[in-house]
């Protein structure tokens, strides 16, 4: 087939300004092929490049004692002892989900799954933070529908319990859904398998499903913002099939124990191409590729469209060549391709040949390492107006705006979707913080959370970045879990904008010194940017997913109050209603400053919780809706009343941080007072569990009305 001319036209669809282009034409010292072309648009563009993000990434606490891999590579691995690790990502599918909501959510679970089994680990938990525009848009229940029904068709028929997740709605995401998928899994320390390739010569092998049209051009899309052209981007959404997935697994995973892999990449983001590229240029090899070996299903197939196809649940490897007869007797037990596509070279080389025509010929450091990378010119957020007069408001009231709005309304209708239970080994089912799994065979647990608050990164991205990472830190303590290690999936407008740049250097500042300060360095992430719709951004929303380690159930903190418990507040009595939930829900108002973030309080009152455990038989952290909204939570969990002394709002619903909820016994009350004097953290008695009605000073209501409406108004607003 005749490839196209390369028009003025053609360059501009490909994403490439005049400077990058000139660029390319410099590199090339000629005007590249159409294949060409859609090899370095792919690699060069934002989603796979970072170039606009590279100099700020940089700046993050990437290493510990505990890190075994940090970013750079499919996942992060964290030891967890015992020569065990865990291996974990969180990724954006964001674009995709918009466009096509079933395929694009069930797509970017696929696709973090395989991140982590590429890694040689089992998948064991996964966890989605979703954000979508009002309830009451036109597109937001369709969205909504699809969005949580591919998640669950694909992560239930794949066999992974999704065990937490976070689900808001604003104005700001009408035009444009975030869908960040996160996955988890357990390998054998002295066994992670790298992408960087190695040794001249070496086969480079295909693995997986054949290779179809869908997706091509995904990866350019996911770098562009939205506009009335919308609808003509739906063929850039690729298709998943979650038993094909697990079929890959169980195949990589038996490949993995025979010593056939070199290195392995799974096929994501510009499919054949990025893979291809990455496991050359992190090994300091050339690739060929000869496209005519490359399993496909349909015809006629051109060697663009192979080149940046995205379909699904396929991977490259490096094999060892002595043992080809042995692996390729695994893939065909398992029913996936197996075939050599090309092999490595010792110049810096990537060369593509197709029909006995070569299609590229390019140098391969030039699209990977050596890609563009700038420093935007980016402008501090300014600091927020004073919050004026809070509006009177009868505390009762108050609560029932929060759980009475789907932000805050218990989100059963979306995680009875996903199989929770599936391996057996979860312990803490999403909707009551942390989730929580037993690492098989052994007294240890893992507990993950994911969280951030955009509307506090809107109005101080610093202190919203901090706070990201500060409540993340605070949910594992908070189930007894030692924090180890985060993840960040980082959603933002045009980068091109210097305030949107300004809210992401912000966020970085402050996510770097909180992990930093709390011992949570960044072991992976994924940054999706442009997320807009005809120029207006989402809310800057910086997800933070974070990994903790219970040593024993003797440590798991995970009960509920009992009849008579004391209630204790560790931290600050509250007084911030700046960026409040409260304002937000019950007077549709976002003003004022984001609380700010005490990192050295953080860091004791956490402490103080994980170290008291045996005395504590529920905990909540304090976030949005303050101490009100986390006391009838536990209230509800227990199926009991709760009476706190106080009735004034900013007490109740102030969003102060590093505080936690505790619910003891009197005598575990008295031990853990004694306890906070010597850690010098604040504690205070603020009310006790028991009855059946809510409290809050003189106002009160029955807590069967008040469960009644936080357990119905999701799906209400929904339906």
């Amino acid at each position: 087939m005749q490839e196209p001319d390369i028009t003025d036209d053609l360059i501009a669809a490909h994403g490439f300004t005049k400077d990058e282009y000139a660029e390319v034409l410099r590199i090339l010292n000629r005007e590249p092929t159409f294949t060409e072309l859609g090899i370095f648009s792919a690699m060069w563009n934002e989603h796979c490049s970072y170039k606009s993000s590279k100099k700020w990434l940089r700046t993050l606490p990437t290493d510990g004692p505990q890190v075994i891999c940090g970013p750079g590579e499919n996942a992060g691995v964290v030891d967890i002892g015992d020569g065990q690790a865990v291996v974990f990502k969180m990724e954006s599918h964001n674009h995709p989900s918009y466009i096509e909501p079933y395929q694009g959510a069930a797509t970017g679970v696929g696709g973090i799954l395989r991140d982590v089994f590429t890694m040689g680990a089992r998948p064991i938990a996964a966890m989605n933070a979703l954000s979508f525009g009002e309830p009451e848009h036109p597109k937001t229940r369709r969205l909504v529908a699809g969005v949580v029904e591919g998640i669950g068709g694909y992560g239930n028929a794949f066999g992974v319990p999704t065990v937490g997740g976070e689900v808001r709605f604003h104005a700001a995401y009408n035009g444009n859904c975030l869908v960040n998928a996160f996955a988890a899994g357990l390998a054998d320390a002295d066994k992670i398998f790298y992408s960087a390739a190695s040794g001249v010569g070496m086969p480079v092998v295909y693995l997986g499903a054949k290779t179809g049209r869908d997706g091509v051009g995904g990866a350019t899309m996911a770098s562009a913002e939205f506009d009335e052209t919308i609808e003509e981007k739906r063929p850039t959404v690729q298709v998943g099939d979650p038993f094909t997935e697990k079929r890959l697994l169980e195949a990589c995973l038996e490949l993995m124990q025979t010593g056939a892999v070199i290195s392995i990449q799974d096929m994501g983001a510009a499919g054949l191409t990025c893979s291809a590229v990455e496991m050359g240029d992190k090994g300091g090899l050339g690739v060929q590729l000869n496209l005519d070996a490359v399993p496909q299903r349909e015809t006629a197939m051109t060697a663009y469209e192979m080149m940046l196809s995205e379909s699904q649940e396929r991977m490259l490897m490096v094999l060892n060549p002595e043992l080809e007869a042995e692996a390729k007797a695994i893939f065909e037990k398992w029913d996936l391709d197996f075939a050599i596509v090309g092999e490595t070279l010792a110049e810096d080389r990537f060369l593509v040949l197709h029909g006995n025509e070569v299609k590229a010929d390019l140098p391969l450091s030039k699209l990977s390492s050596t890609a563009p990378e700038y420093d935007r010119p980016h402008v501090p957020t300014p600091a927020a107006a004073p919050l004026g007069d809070v509006p009177a408001i009868d505390p009762i009231e108050g609560l029932k705006a929060l759980i009475g709005s789907p932000n805050h309304a218990r989100k059963q209708w979306v995680w009875e979707q996903y199989d929770s239970q599936v391996m057996a080994d979860t312990v803490r089912a999403p909707g009551l913080g942390a989730g929580i799994v037993r690492v098989h065979g052994t007294p240890k647990m893992l507990a993950f959370t994911s969280d951030v608050t955009p509307r506090y990164v809107r109005a101080n991205p610093v202190e919203g970045g901090k706070q990201a990472v500060a409540e993340a830190y605070r949910n594992l303590c908070a189930v007894g879990a030692k924090p180890l290690a985060t993840t960040d999936n980082l959603n933002f407008g045009n980068p091109e904008k210097p305030e949107i740049m300004g809210q992401f250097v912000g966020a970085i500042q402050g996510i770097g010194a909180a992990c930093t300060a709390l011992d949570m360095p960044i072991v992976s992430g994924n940054v999706s940017l442009y997320n807009e719709t005809d120029g207006q951004p989402i809310l800057p929303t910086p997800t933070i997913g974070a990994v903790g380690l219970i040593d024993s159930a003797e440590a798991l903190i995970a009960g509920v109050a009992a009849e008579g418990d004391v209630a204790l507040l560790v931290g600050a009595s509250g007084s911030h209603l700046g960026q409040s939930a409260l304002l937000a829900e019950a007077f549709g108002l976002e003003t004022g400053d984001a609380p700010p973030v005490d990192l050295d309080a953080e860091r004791k009152a956490g402490d103080f919780v994980r170290e008291n455990n045996a005395l504590i038989r529920a905990a909540a952290d304090l976030s949005d809706g303050g101490l009100a909204l986390a006391a009838f939570e536990m209230a509800d969990a227990a199926g009991l009343g709760v009476m706190l002394e106080s009735g004034v709002i900013a007490e109740l619903f102030g969003e102060d941080q590093a505080r936690y909820l505790l619910a003891c016994d009197p005598g575990q009350a008295e031990a853990l007072k004694i306890a906070s004097e010597t850690a010098g953290v604040p504690i205070a008695p603020v009310g006790r569990f028991g009855g059946d009605e809510v409290r809050f000073g003189e106002y009160s209501a029955p807590l069967g009305l008040l469960s009644s409406l936080y357990r119905s108004a999701f799906a209400a607003a929904l339906a």
